[in-house]
């Protein structure tokens, strides 16, 4: 009899630990998001760890815990997560999405082209997906697709300013100078203090023959940066014309900080002296 009522007391103390056991490990996936969306991605690690624990198929948890993982650099683990999430749901655009970023950053444009065009075409409305695609494409020289697709993020978020920028960077790559100048425009009509802007619509306007806007770009940008010598290279050009002192005296002043541009130019001053 005693031995059996011991029996039994062990048995009680041995589920009472299991019970313990099992809260101690059960998470919250809500203090687990907090922990993510303020930054505090290790923690939120050890709390996602803890749902899944429980729940080793939830793809919510999954995915934040590959986004906490991607925050702090830890690629490997990242792309675990992501591979389990498509493993378990393979329409699930977002870790396509996560493994094209991951890609980027690694500079593996190939397979982060390849990603995103899988997490647009099973979310073809997402304005963040569109916009790395996009990237993507142009760095990848795939500069008409790239269009097509930040024309589709414009309509989507047409507030932004991001698409008109990078749509006119794909099309001075493929030697669309109007098309350039418009999406610029477009772009500073938004973002009016973006000297890169400022600078490619001047390129783009020089090459054109709009000589004089051109001027009006490249001097935004010297007021805001007096050292950028390609800006001030081309923009004597544009002046070499109508005023040729000027001009060489920047040119000179370019090429002794060591501007190609205008070392190759400086020939062109030798009969104004």
């Amino acid at each position: 009899m005693l031995i059996n009522k011991l029996s039994l007391t062990f048995t009680h103390f041995s589920c009472l630990c299991l019970l313990f056991l099992n809260i101690s490990c059960i998470g919250s996936y809500r203090d687990a998001e907090t922990l993510y969306l303020n930054g505090h991605y290790e923690r939120a690690i050890k709390e996602f760890n803890k749902v899944l624990f429980i729940s080793g198929t939830d793809i919510k948890a999954l995915h934040l815990r590959a986004r906490s993982y991607e925050e702090l650099g830890q690629y490997r683990e990242a792309l675990a997560d992501y591979r389990k999430i498509l493993a378990l749901q393979p329409t699930y655009a977002q870790a396509f999405a996560g493994i094209g970023k991951i890609a980027w950053e690694q500079e593996d444009l190939k397979t982060a082209e390849k990603n995103l065009l899988l997490a647009a075409m099973h979310d073809p409305k997402d304005y963040d997906i569109l916009l790395l695609l996009s990237r993507s494409l142009i760095k990848n020289g795939r500069y008409k697709s790239a269009v097509e697709f930040l024309e589709e993020a414009s309509r989507i978020n047409p507030k932004e300013a991001k698409p008109h920028f990078y749509k006119g960077i794909a099309m001075a790559y493929s030697g669309d100078g109007l098309g350039t100048i418009v999406s610029f425009n477009k772009y500073l009509e938004i973002e009016p203090d973006n000297l890169t802007a400022h600078y490619n619509r001047g390129f783009a306007l020089m090459k054109l023959g709009y000589k004089e806007w051109a001027v009006e770009d490249f001097d935004r940008v010297l007021e805001e940066d007096p050292k950028h010598y390609e800006a001030l290279a081309r923009r004597a050009l544009c002046l070499l014309e109508k005023n040729p002192r000027q001009a060489c005296f920047d040119l000179e002043t370019a090429a002794m900080n060591g501007n190609p541009l205008a070392k190759s130019n400086l020939r062109r001053c030798a009969s104004i002296r």
